[in-house]
C-alpha cells in the first residue's frame, strides 16, 4: 500500500512549512506529498499568511526534493484555463523529472471564487467544463511533437495548439479524479482517470463509491483493475494515538484502498512525520 502525506495549506501554511513537511516525508520514505488547491480558509478563524498557489508551490518543492511524488488533491478546473493548466503541470513535471500527478475536479467552495473574482458556474456546467478540460489537457500532452491539436467543445475551443511543453512522463502524468458522486464522477473517472479517490468519507461510502467506478469501467469496456483506488483520511497522530490511526487506516485497506492520503491538520508539525513513519507505516505497508 502506498502512503502519502497531504496538507490543506489554505488553512494556514507558508511555502517553507510545506517544503519542510515534503522533505521530511521524502526522508521517511513516504510515496508522495500532495496538497489541496484552495484560495482561502473554510472557516472564519485567523487566516494566517493566506493561501499559496498550488502549482507555484509544487514547482519550488520539485526543485528541493528528488524522489517523492507531488500533486494536487484536487485542482479546481475553475481556477485555470485548460491550456494554461496543461503548460503549468507539464513544466512542473519536467522540473521534478517526472514526479507529478494531476488531481482535477469541478470545484465546490463558492466563497473562495467570489472572494477572488473567479466565475463559479452551476454544478452541471462545471462538470461539462471539467470533461472538456480533461480532453484538452490530455490532448495537448499526447499530441506528437510537431503536430497541432485542435478542439471544439461547448465551453472551450482550441485552434492549432502546438501542445508544448510536453511533460516528462509519457504518455502523460497520472490523472486523479475523486468524489462520491453517483453518476457523473464515476463516468469521468472510468474514461479519463488513472486513479479514483474518495476524500474524507466513511469506509462504507468508500466501498459504494469504488463499486460505482468499477461498474462504470465495465460499462465503458475498461478493466476495473487498471484503476488505482484511494482514500483521503484525516490523521491526528498526537491526539488519537498510533493504535487508533492504524485501526482506521486498516479498515480502508481491507475495503480495497490501494493508496491512502493522510491529511495532516497541523501544518507546522514536522516531527509528526517521523512518528507516523515509525508507528503507523509498518502496519500498513509490511
Amino acid at each position: 500500500m502506498d502512503l502519502r502525506v497531504m496538507l490543506e495549506p489554505q488553512q494556514g501554511a507558508t511555502y517553507d512549512q510545506q517544503l519542510a513537511i515534503a522533505q521530511a516525508a521524502e526522508a521517511h520514505g513516504f510515496d508522495a506529498f500532495f496538497r489541496s488547491d484552495h484560495l482561502m480558509r473554510f472557516d472564519q478563524e485567523d487566516p494566517g499568511p493566506g493561501p499559496t498557489d498550488s502549482w507555484i508551490t509544487l514547482a519550488g518543492i520539485a526543485r528541493e526534493t528528488s524522489t517523492i511524488r507531488l500533486g494536487t488533491l484536487v485542482t479546481s478546473m475553475t481556477f485555470r484555463y485548460p491550456g494554461m493548466l496543461a503548460i503549468e503541470v507539464a513544466q512542473v513535471d519536467v522540473m521534478s523529472r517526472g514526479r507529478v500527478e494531476l488531481g482535477l475536479g469541478a470545484g465546490w467552495f463558492d466563497p473562495e471564487h467570489h472572494a477572488h473574482a473567479v466565475p463559479f458556474p452551476p454544478l452541471g456546467q462545471r462538470f461539462e467544463m471539467l470533461e472538456e478540460q480533461l480532453q484538452i489537457v490530455l490532448g495537448m500532452w499526447t499530441t506528437p511533437t510537431g503536430d497541432r491539436f485542435s478542439f471544439e467543445g461547448r465551453h472551450y475551443t482550441v485552434a492549432d495548439s502546438p501542445g508544448l511543453p510536453k511533460p516528462a512522463q509519457q504518455p502523460h502524468p497520472p490523472i486523479i479524479i475523486g468524489g462520491a458522486g453517483s453518476k457523473r464522477t464515476p463516468r469521468l473517472a472510468a474514461r479519463y482517470a488513472n486513479e479514483f479517490n474518495v476524500p474524507f468519507h466513511s469506509v462504507e461510502d468508500f466501498e459504494k463509491s469504488i463499486a460505482r467506478v468499477q461498474n462504470a469501467c465495465e460499462e465503458q469496456g475498461r478493466d476495473p483493475s487498471s484503476m488505482i483506488y484511494s482514500a483521503a483520511v484525516n490523521v491526528e497522530i498526537r491526539a488519537s494515538g498510533a493504535d487508533k490511526v492504524v485501526d482506521e487506516l486498516s479498515q480502508f485497506k481491507e475495503a480495497g484502498a490501494q493508496r491512502l492520503y493522510m491529511q495532516l491538520l497541523d501544518n507546522g508539525d514536522v516531527e509528526q512525520i517521523g512518528i507516523i513513519a515509525k508507528e503507523v507505516n509498518p502496519h500498513l505497508t509490511g
